[in-house]
Parts: structure tokens; C-alpha cells; sequence
């Protein structure tokens, strides 16, 4: 259905509106009714796995159609294009979506503005099991969720907003993809982990975090309200059962920012921050988009696999894994290595095309340096790519409103695969690769035009420079490379203590091993490496 353009000036809307008003004084002067709430308890749930159940116990009831959709005190943008399409019996309204609050109540959608939404409540078993607040996904429910945690971790020897938690843990690196794909979508404020600096790990689709703390998440929770509900009954239909209610609602929130007024603007940073302001958010934007998206032009949900790379299980001195994450719409690589340079070979062709529409892809940096990223897209319609990325030293990136005084600290790369149906660009599934800015490294270039590792300060906690604890570790030494007569083979370290005694040489030790050094994790908000007494200094000629 065609939406006139400027919808709030035309006449005819005018004379709608007139109408309207009387019915909603008659509204006014009734008391207020909503849908009812959804119980969800104990004795409903069945465990899939460790620490997971399904709601099999749970049942929607029927959409009472005497309800409206919104309530009339309802002002904000958005709602008056969707109160004209109610008026044509266009949308799918609130029929089979729930909303489901977890900070019990701190910072939550309004009845009395979606009085035909379902709102979940859950039993007192599960309230006294946590299960109702903090981060979703130990209960995933048969049915379109959307939902906030207006909270994060504040105490305790690592704090952090409830997405670095998610990302940090391996549990809920497990969980959150699955909800993604399963029509769940949840908002949850950084907190301090995206203001002067960039903390997080890795960047993904499958939160949406909002910029700020307590109540900065509402303007995006109205706003994702307001695009459900503006979907017609055929496409939210389509979605739900293709399972792609949260990655469509992605791509409409980024694809309508007031920053983002192009194609080529979608297909950059812009329209990806790791968080997003809310003042960027333009509900009507989104609610028109969705209003007019047909089953046939639903771009599909990004699935991405890694053919070949040269990130390593065991890698550092510590010998940790560098393979984060792999999940179908995120990858994430943590750089351990000494390395100066690496590389992987992604594909999308996993991608399921929902429609008989050809795709192709679009490999887009999103986040770095262009000069120290590569991206060379190979197959047919750039199905994979070529990603090489260089050694990158932490920088700053202008605050995206403007603000010339405000400037964010970023150590992570990011780049963006999105496929293309030819009417949409889909959801961006994106490549992440975090940097240990906490260690001074440098590297140098070498006569046969390579870049090697020259330097590297390991003592974080001496400096006071902060790491995430549970990704890092910090060392009380720096080591000087010392490498063979060609310059190209890495024989071991000069290694100076932090309280200045320097050791002659400690030989380089290629494949990790337990009884070399050993992480101490006995004070969680700083684990610490130590050499153990096989790694004594040895004279070398």
C-alpha cells in the first residue's frame, strides 16, 4: 500500500484525524483496558540443555481485536503514520508478539501505550531463580519476543554492561545467536563500556545496544514496538516462520539513522556501531519501511563460515585460543600472536535464499584502517572473501553527532558482509578482530620489506592501563625480539623485569607449553603471567 508522501500535512489526514479525535475522547472517558499478561512458570518449561529450557508450556492466547493497538496518549514519532494504517487494516498488529521486560520494572515499556501488547510475568519459582532478569536466554519462548535489561554488572572484580557479558562468556556466546535466530530481539544499554573507549570485544547483530545507562534502551524498545507492529499480517507471518523477525529489524533500525541516508551509507560504519544513539533513531522511518515490505523482498539472514585462516588455537606466551567466536552472523578473532599481519578466508555461501531473488554480497570494512585491511571478494557474486589485516595500534574515532570535544578509543576491526536480493541490502553479518592495546608493542620493517615485531611491554598492571580480565592478562616484563643473522627467525627475548633487573636472554618458545608460564588467576580483575623457573635466563653467543 502506497503511504502519501508528508503524511501528517495532507489534507485527507486532516479530516481523518478530525474523525479520530471523537472516538478518542469516547476512549478518554473509559477505563483503561490491555491485553492480558502471559504466566510462564516452572512446571511450563522443558530443558533443552545445560542451563536452557523452552517454554513448551506456554500458550498465546487470541488477539483481542476490541483492544487498539495504541493507546491515546501516544505521541511519539511513528505513531501517527501507524494509526493511519490501522485505519486501512493493513498491519499485523501486536497479533503473536510478546514483550518481556527483565530489570522487573526499572526501565520498561508503558501499558498504557501498546494496550494490545502481551507482557510476560513470570511464576515465583523462576523470579527466585533469576530467571526473570539480566540477560535472556536461559528460557527461549515459541513465539516473536522483543525485550530489555536496563541493568549491568556494576560489582565484582570485572564490570560490565550485560552485552560484554554475553561476548565474555561462554555461555551466553552460545545462547545470544541462538535467540537471534529464533525471532527474539533484546536491547541493552553499554554502560561505560562505549563511551571514551570502544571495550567491546567483538561487534554483532544479535543485541541491540543502546548508548547510555538506565532508560537510554526505551527510545529503541518503542521504536522496534512501532516496526512489529507496522509489518502486514503476510510478511510478519513470513518472518516468523523463516526466522527472521530480529535480523529484519536490524536492518530496518540501521538502514533508517538520521546519519544514514543511503545505500552507501548502510554499507559503511555509520550505520554499525558497536552502539547506537538514540537520538539517531527515526521511528517513523522505520515504521513506513516496514509498512511496505512484502515476504517476496525479505533480504535472508547472513551465515557466514571460515574456509582458512592463520589464527591459532594456542598462540602468545600464555598459548590461548585466538578463535573467539563463530557463529553463522559474527566471527571473532583476538590477536595473541606476534605476528604483524594476518589472514582469513571467509564464504556466505551458507546463505539461504528465502525467495527465488539471486544474491549477491557486499565485504565492507566498517571499522580500521583502510590502508591496514584488505578485503578481496572471490566466487560467483563475491560469495567469499579474501580478509588481511595488518598490526593495528589503538585510535580514535569522532563522536558520530558531531561533537568535535568527544572522541572514542577503538582497538577492533570490523568488517561487514551484507547480501543483497536486489530490492534490500540483509542485516550485516560482520568479522571482528580485538586488539591487546594493553600491551605496548612495536613493529619494524625488515630489509626484505616485512613488518616484524620489535618490542612488546606486557606490564599492564604496572602501567595502570586497564584490559578486560577476561579475555587478557598482564606480565611484569617487556621483552626486545632478538632474531637469527637473516632477520627472519625469532630466537627469544631480552627480556627486562618491571622492577628493572634484565635477564640475558629468554629463548622464544614457538608452541605453548604448561610448564613454561603459567596464568594466575587468583585476583580475577588482573590474571597475571608468570615465568616458572624452566624459563630461566639462558646465555646465548
Amino acid at each position: 500500500m502506497d503511504i502519501p508522501d508528508r503524511f501528517c500535512q495532507s489534507n485527507d489526514m486532516h479530516r481523518w484525524l478530525s474523525l479520530f479525535s471523537l472516538t478518542l475522547a469516547a476512549v478518554w472517558l473509559a477505563p483503561p483496558t490491555y491485553a492480558d499478561e502471559i504466566t510462564i512458570t516452572k512446571q511450563g518449561l522443558t530443558r533443552i540443555n545445560q542451563g536452557i529450557w523452552a517454554a513448551t508450556g506456554l500458550t498465546l492466547p487470541e488477539t483481542d481485536t476490541n483492544l487498539p493497538i495504541l493507546g491515546p496518549a501516544n505521541k511519539q514519532d511513528g505513531v501517527r503514520l501507524l494509526r493511519f494504517l490501522m485505519s486501512k487494516n493493513a498491519i499485523n498488529g501486536f497479533n503473536q508478539i510478546i514483550y518481556d521486560n527483565r530489570d522487573r520494572g526499572h526501565s520498561s515499556l508503558k501499558l498504557a501505550d501498546y494496550p494490545a501488547l502481551a507482557h510476560l510475568k513470570y511464576g515465583p519459582e523462576l523470579k527466585s531463580d533469576n530467571l526473570d532478569a539480566g540477560l535472556a536466554g536461559r528460557i527461549v519462548f515459541p513465539a516473536v519476543v522483543f525485550g530489555n535489561s536496563s541493568t549491568a554488572v556494576t560489582n565484582g572484580p570485572a564490570p560490565r554492561s550485560l552485552p560484554r557479558l554475553a561476548m565474555t562468556n561462554p555461555f551466553w556466546r552460545q545462547i545470544t545467536p541462538m535467540l537471534y535466530a529464533n525471532n527474539h530481539i533484546y536491547v541493552y544499554p553499554e554502560h561505560r563500556d562505549h563511551d571514551d573507549a570502544d571495550l567491546y570485544p567483538i561487534n554483532w547483530p544479535y543485541t541491540i545496544i543502546s548508548q547510555g545507562s538506565s532508560g537510554s534502551d526505551k527510545v529503541f524498545l518503542n521504536a522496534i514496538a512501532l516496526t512489529l507492529a507496522a509489518l502486514p499480517a503476510d510478511t510478519f507471518v513470513f518472518l516468523r516462520e523463516t526466522g527472521l523477525i530480529a535480523p529484519t529489524v536490524q536492518m530496518i533500525l540501521r538502514r533508517n539513522l538520521k546519519s544514514v541516508s543511503s545505500r552507501e551509507d548502510y554499507l559503511t560504519g555509520t550505520a554499525h556501531p558497536a552502539a547506537f544513539q538514540g537520538r539517531l533513531v527515526q521511528a517513523g522511518r522505520m515504521v513506513e519501511q516496514a509498512s511496505k515490505l512484502r515476504p517476496e523482498d525479505v533480504p535472508p539472514l547472513v551465515q557466514l563460515r571460515v574456509i582458512q585462516e592463520d589464527f591459532l588455537p594456542s598462540a602468545g606466551l600464555a598459548g590461548l585460543d585466538e578463535r573467539f567466536l563463530d557463529t553463522p552472523a559474527a566471527i571473532g578473532r583476538i590477536w595473541r600472536s606476534f605476528a604483524s599481519k594476518r589472514e582469513l578466508l571467509v564464504t556466505a555461501e551458507d546463505t539461504k535464499a528465502h525467495t527465488d531473488k539471486p544474491l549477491t554480497f557486499e565485504w565492507r570494512l566498517l571499522r580500521g584502517d583502510p590502508e591496514r585491511v584488505s578485503i578481496e571478494p572471490q566466487g560467483p557474486g563475491g560469495r567469499e572473501a579474501k580478509i588481511r589485516i595488518d598490526w593495528h595500534d589503538p585510535w580514535t574515532e569522532p563522536d558520530p553527532l558531531g561533537d568535535q570535544s568527544k572522541t572514542r578509543r577503538m582497538s577492533r576491526v570490523d568488517v561487514g558482509v551484507f547480501a543483497n536480493n536486489g530490492v534490500h541490502d540483509s542485516a550485516p553479518a560482520m568479522i571482528s578482530i580485538d586488539f591487546p592495546e594493553h600491551q605496548l608493542r612495536q613493529y619494524e620493517g625488515h630489509e626484505d620489506g616485512q613488518m616484524r615485531l620489535s618490542k612488546i611491554d606486557y606490564d599492564a598492571k604496572g602501567r595502570g592501563a586497564y584490559f578486560d580480565p577476561l579475555i587478557y592478562w598482564t606480565a611484569a616484563w617487556a621483552d626486545t625480539a632478538r632474531y637469527d643473522e637473516s632477520g627472519t627467525k625469532l630466537l627469544g627475548w631480552d627480556r627486562v623485569s618491571a622492577d628493572g633487573v634484565s635477564a640475558d636472554f629468554v629463548s622464544h618458545i614457538p608452541q605453548y607449553k604448561s610448564k613454561d608460564y603459567e596464568l594466575d588467576v587468583s585476583d580475577i580483575s588482573a590474571p597475571i603471567l608468570r615465568a616458572l623457573k624452566d624459563v630461566a635466563p639462558v646465555e646465548t653467543e
